[in-house]
């Protein structure tokens, strides 16, 4: 199916949901993202603060950007004028430098979360532990061009629903307790983005509010580039 037929199918399938399509468009060209566009779509994620700066600058701009991939604290000046989320904030350090670069540009800067629910080494993220901790510091409550709108976690690639659901279940869990001790009066703290092409529908049934897919919009990606 062409790009466009994807999106009309992931409208339909989110139809009657509380959950938002973020189109993962990293190494794929403008014209597929504009052909993605024109059907409809308007959030986007990328994982490379280089060719995200780069797309935001060739792409209209009533695009919404989200930042998914790791975000070394060097970079964040490049997105700060512009990027609607952060979903990948793992760090006080990073969240620091976020708040500086947002005072900058006038902005409140929505983050997200990164809440490590994998049996994999590879993945970046907080435990929840690592998340009360951040969030009952002074550090972070003084930090005012921060706004936290919830949580991310990636799950374990495996075809195995039992663990995937644990997974995605471990992070409402703690979307939940943050919301009730940190949260309970904020309307902005409401997201929870989980699930890929391959888990996306289990991760709706577990509460996602935001799916991140790609191949299953774009086709196979070019990492040649």
């Amino acid at each position: 199916m062409s790009v466009a037929e994807n999106i009309a199918h992931f409208q339909e399938e989110l139809r009657g949901t509380n959950c938002k399509l973020i189109a993962v468009s990293k190494t794929q060209p403008n014209e597929a993202i504009l052909e993605a566009y024109e059907a409809g779509q308007r959030i986007f994620g990328e994982n490379k603060v280089q060719e995200l700066t780069a797309k935001y600058e060739a792409l209209p701009k009533d695009i919404e950007w989200h930042l998914i991939g790791h975000l070394q604290t060097n970079k964040v000046k490049y997105v700060a004028p512009f990027v609607h989320t952060i979903q990948s904030v793992d760090s006080l350090k990073l969240l620091q430098e976020i708040n500086k670069q947002a005072q900058k540009h006038n902005r409140v800067q929505n983050c997200l979360l990164q809440i490590y629910i994998a049996e994999e080494e590879s993945k970046f993220g907080l435990d929840q532990q690592e998340a009360i901790a951040l969030l009952a510091s002074e550090e972070f409550k003084s930090l005012l061009n921060i706004q936290i709108t919830g949580v991310m976690g990636i799950a374990t690639n495996t075809s195995s629903e039992t663990q995937l659901r644990k997974e995605f279940r471990t992070l409402k869990k703690c979307f939940e307790d943050l919301k009730v001790k940190y949260f309970f009066d904020s309307d902005h703290f409401k997201e929870i983005s989980m699930g890929m092409s391959s888990d996306f529908k289990l991760a709706i049934e577990e509460g996602s509010t935001m799916v991140r897919v790609g191949s299953s919009i774009f086709g196979a990606r070019n990492y040649s580039k």
